[in-house]
Order: C-alpha cells, then structure tokens, then sequence
C-alpha cells in the first residue's frame, strides 16, 4: 500500500501525480475504518482529501502554513503528517485530537476547533512574516468551507486581507453547489489562462506601463481590469472576492489531482491575496456518508458494512431530545414561540421544531453574535424566541447577550446544549466556562435542570419569565434517579432540599445532582450523614435557604460541571459569607477522552465527590 510509505509530506512528494488518486482511496478507507469505531467528523473530512494531498504536494510544509478553519475536514492532514500510526487513537483519551492541534504536531500552527477564524490567523502570521521579513518568505495558506462564510469573522479577515494585499491564499472549499459542464469548462479554461506566470508578468508590465503614463494611463488600468473582472464574472462566481480586493481563481472540481497541483502550483507564487475556490462532495468514497453527510459530518461508532449506528437504543433519551419534543409541544399552543439555532439543527434537536413548524424556525449559520442579537429584534417585536446553541459556540456572543438582550431586558431564551464536559471533541469543545462568564450579566437568569422532567418544567417556565434566561444542559441521557423529596413547582431563586442530614451540606446543579446523591448514599452507608440541595439556578440563587442551611452544618460543599473560579460555588460563597468547598473544574483547558472518562479523571462521579467530601470531614 502507498499509505505505509508515506510518514511525512516529504514522502509524498516522492510519488508521481499518477499515483494520488490511489493514495487518496487508501486515506479514506483508513479514515472510514477509523471513524466507524472511535466516531468523528467523517463526511467534511472524506470531502478534503485530494485537497489536502495537492496542498502537501506543491507546499513545502511544515515550512509553509496551513491552518484549516474549524479543522474537522483535516484527516487527510494528520494521515499525511506522521500521524496515520497513531490515528487509531483518534478522539481516545491520551490519543490524537479530532481536531487540528499545536500540541500535536508541528504541522498544526494552531489549535482550531471553531469557525470563521483561518482568514484573521493566517493574515496576522503573515503580517508578522512581513515585519521580520525573514529571509525565507514561507507560503501561508487559510483553508475554509463555505460554512466559515456565514461567520462574520471571515469577512472581517477577508475585508482586511484585501485591504493589506499581503500575499496570502485563501482555498474555499464548497460542497452545496454543483458545476454546469459547460459554466466549468469554460471556467476551467479561463482560469488556465489568468494563472500561467506568462500572463500574470504581463499584467504586471502592462500595469506598471500604464501607471507611468499618469493620469490617463491610470484611466486606461482600470478599465482593462474592469474588462477582465467582466469576463470573469460571466462565467466565474467571483465577483464578491474580487470586490473584496482577492485574485479569484476557480472553482475546480476538489477531487481532481491532475488539475489541482498544476493550478495550485502556479497560484502559489502569484503575489498578493489570493481565493483558489474548489468544489467537493462531502462525504465522497463512502456509501453512506455520501448519501447522508449530515449524520456523518460528527457521528459515534457505526456499522462500515450498513452505516448504522452502534451503541444507541429507541429507548434512550438525552436532553437534546427531552429539550426538542418539549419546544415542540409548548409551540403548538403558543404561536409566539420561534425557533433559532447557529447551523445546529440536528445537534441541539432543533431540527424537528423546523419539520412542525417551518415558518417559526431560522438557521442563521454559523452566525451566534448574530443569532443572540436577531432574537433580541424578535423579542422586542412581541415574540418568544429560543435560541439554541451549543455552550462552546455561545462564547462567540457574549458581547450581543449583554448589551442587545440584558440591558434591554428582552425575553429571549437560550438553552445551551453540551454545557459541561463533551468527550471526544475536546480541548476546543467544552463547555465548561458559561457559568462564569455569563453569571456577571445583570437582568440574567440561569438555570441547570437535574433531569429530563426539570428541564422540560425549566423551559416552560423560561417562556413565561418574560426575561433574559439561560438554561444549560449536559451531552448525553438524562438521569433516572428517585429522590425521597421532590418540588416540581419552579420558582425563581428557589432550589429545591432533596435530602437532609446533620454532617455537612452539598448544594449542586444540574448535572451534578445526581451523582452528589448518589456520593451521599454511599457516605450514608459510611454513618456520615448530609443534606443535598438542588439548586435549580445558578443565577439569582436561593440565599435565604443557604443562609439558613450554612447556619445549620459546619462544612458546606458545592458542585457543579464547570470551572469554579466565578462559578456557582463562588456565588453560593459569597452569599452566605462563609467558605465553600468547591467541587468542580479547575480553570484550565481539558483535553479529549469519553465523558465517562473525563468525570472521573476531574472526580465528578459519584465515588469522587464522595471522596472529596470524606476527606474534608474525616480528614487523617
């Protein structure tokens, strides 16, 4: 096999171009193989493999920069950079990253795991190239999706990167449009033309000519450049780049490698910003991620020979799904309630919301700042919009959450999904910050459900508040456990005793309600006896009861899935003016490895609170 002679880009470069198209096949059955046991983002990754093998080729990296935004399409990449022996390990604890990453490999020059990003991070390692002008002026490549291009960020970095003419390529990578055969040949044709260095010095000197006969000659430029933009732009959908100030090149067909390194080979050494524009197929050389590359774009386990998932029952329910049926349902009697996610609607289950009710619902891409502030317009209009957003993306619109939603006091609810620990995506995934950073927010309610039942009561209760609200949820099944008391009603700022004891006292939210029962049992069998809180909201908290509690029992603990520097201990702390032991996450990044694993490596399962708890009031 060609894959096991290859441990470097250098490898690479020693086959002939005859030979890609093979290697491209074995890449991605090694990824499909992979993916179907460890889970991933397959189909995106699939889509960018020939680009990827023509990058390495005609590049001389690590020399040279490539950064992928988001990098979920960056398989090939780890496969062709020393990685394919340990690629096994993808997204296993102590394994490699499903995502680019700095740690790794000196071929990652960042660690990305969000979109919209490459363009800014590419012109800014340019910009600093320039400025040291370092005596080997390395190539620097941004590699985005046409996702990246709803992200306002994008256009930002696309905007300065023209406005510099730094002499940077940017490869837009598209798979939602197809090529007319005559439009692309045409195009193909075209671009042949406008990339060979024959050309390119003649524009040049006939740019120079012209700019020496002063004004007219100015005159005469821009018109001959107008002439060669209008034929373009008859056949070629770059008119927007180039209005941006980019050389546009494209689109080719993404899988043809006989026509890739030839164009990128000669666009390479072309000055100033560039867009090579490439078409692909997600999910291309698998059945079933070709004819499903939504559910393959981040997928578990599945079947190769079928593409049927692994591991997951009708039975199971997880708060996606609680949260999903929920909205539906509170929407067919109330026609206020809209709809909006941030390209997630599969992910955060919103996708069914847009089947019942096509017209309430908005995917505004991958656009967060500008899902918060649109719902914020919606709201000031009389409706009741939920915003459903994954806790690591929500980061991106702190900004839009303050000063268009909080200090106008609108009501608009966010439900963030995969708040806590999420496993296998990461480093750039969890979601472990929101509490801190969004309980600082005046006019903000924030609330964490203990199970599926409280946090379909929560959303009912959300859309009734007439407030700004958050309602954060964990990855994964809701718990099933019985409590011997339980307050259905929800009241604002007011948590819930689901067990008392003398010992000590523990007030947790949401997810970690269960297991801090679960901890208590066992220190019960122990003869160590506790009173278990559940908080309900990490904003506004229910002082009086903590107060009143903390008066009652020397040692009080709080826990919580989240970082605990300005978390909800430090809330419950400060309110009851009196220490807490925090039971959470410490500030710092957390790598990959399964949810499981994660909770017990940070103690959050219910031996580990145990132990914390034992070790404080029985300590050696």
């Amino acid at each position: 096999m060609l894959l096991d002679g290859i441990n470097s880009p250098q490898d690479l470069r020693k086959l002939k171009i005859e030979e890609l198209p093979a290697l491209a096949t074995e890449i991605r059955q090694r990824m499909t193989e992979v993916v179907a046991v460890s889970g991933g983002h397959l189909a995106s990754s699939l889509g960018a493999v020939e680009l990827i093998i023509a990058l390495h080729y005609c590049l001389n990296t690590p020399v040279d920069k490539i950064i992928f935004d988001v990098g979920h399409q960056a398989y090939a990449h780890k496969i062709l950079t020393g990685r394919n022996k340990e690629f096994s390990t993808l997204r296993r604890y102590q394994g490699i990253s499903g995502f680019p990453s700095k740690d790794e490999s000196i071929f990652d020059c960042f660690t990305t795991g969000h979109s919209s990003s490459a363009v800014s991070l590419a012109l800014g390692l340019t910009c600093a190239r320039d400025k040291l002008q370092q005596s080997e002026q390395f190539k620097v490549v941004a590699v985005i999706g046409d996702g990246s291009l709803s992200g306002g960020l994008c256009f930002e970095g696309l905007n300065n990167a023209g406005h510099l003419k730094k002499d940077i390529l940017v490869i837009l990578n598209t798979n939602e449009m197809s090529i007319a055969p005559n439009v692309g040949a045409i195009s193909n044709y075209l671009n042949k033309i406008i990339s060979l260095p024959v050309y390119n010095r003649f524009r040049e000197s006939l740019e120079h000519f012209l700019l020496a006969r002063g004004p007219q000659g100015s005159r005469l430029l821009r018109l001959a450049n107008k002439f060669e933009e209008g034929i373009k732009n008859l056949f070629i959908p770059g008119m927007l780049f180039e209005e941006l100030g980019f050389r546009y090149f494209g689109p080719l067909d993404g899988h043809n490698i006989e026509e890739l390194i030839p164009t990128l080979r000669k666009i390479i050494n072309i000055k100033g910003p560039r867009i090579l524009h490439v078409v692909t197929k997600k999910g291309k050389g698998y059945f079933a991620a070709e004819n499903d590359p939504v559910r393959f774009h981040g997928t578990g386990p599945f079947d190769i020979q079928t593409g049927v998932a692994l591991n997951r029952t009708q039975k199971e329910r997880n708060y996606t799904d609680i949260f999903s049926e929920k909205l539906v349902e509170l929407a067919k009697v109330d026609n206020k309630i809209i709809a909006i996610t941030a390209a997630m609607p599969e992910g955060t289950g919103l996708d069914k919301f847009h089947a019942a009710f096509p017209d309430r619902f908005f995917d505004v891409g991958i656009a967060e700042a500008h899902a918060a502030c649109f719902a914020a317009g919606l709201a000031k209009g009389g409706f009741k919009p939920v915003v459903a957003i994954y806790s690591t993306f929500l980061q991106r619109a702190y900004d839009q959450i303050l000063e268009d939603v909080a200090l106008q006091n609108l009501p608009v609810v966010f439900c963030i999904d995969r708040s806590g620990l999420v496993g296998e995506d990461g480093v750039t995934h969890q979601g472990i910050f929101d509490i801190s950073f969004l309980s600082t927010i005046p006019n903000l309610t924030i609330m964490a459900p203990k199970d599926g039942a409280e946090l379909e009561s929560m959303l009912e209760f959300a859309l009734k508040l007439n407030k700004p609200v958050v309602i954060r949820y964990p990855k994964g099944r809701t718990s099933s456990q019985q409590y011997p008391k339980y307050n259905p009603d929800i009241k604002l700022a007011k948590a819930e005793v689901l067990r008392e004891g003398k010992d000590f006292a523990v007030i947790a939210l949401g997810s970690m309600v269960n297991p801090a029962f679960e901890a208590l049992e066992l220190l019960e069998k122990e003869g160590i006896s506790g009173t278990l809180i559940n908080a309900r909201f990490a904003k506004p908290i229910d002082k009086e009861l903590f107060i009143e509690i903390s008066k009652k029992v020397k040692n009080i603990f709080s826990a919580e899935e989240g970082v605990i520097d300005l978390g909800f201990g430090s809330s419950v702390e400060n309110a009851i003016n009196k220490p807490v032991v925090k039971i959470g996450l410490l500030c710092e990044f957390i790598p990959h490895g399964t949810r499981e694993v994660m909770l017990d490596k940070y103690g959050l399962t219910p031996q580990g609170i145990r132990n914390k708890i034992k070790a404080i009031i029985c300590p050696k």
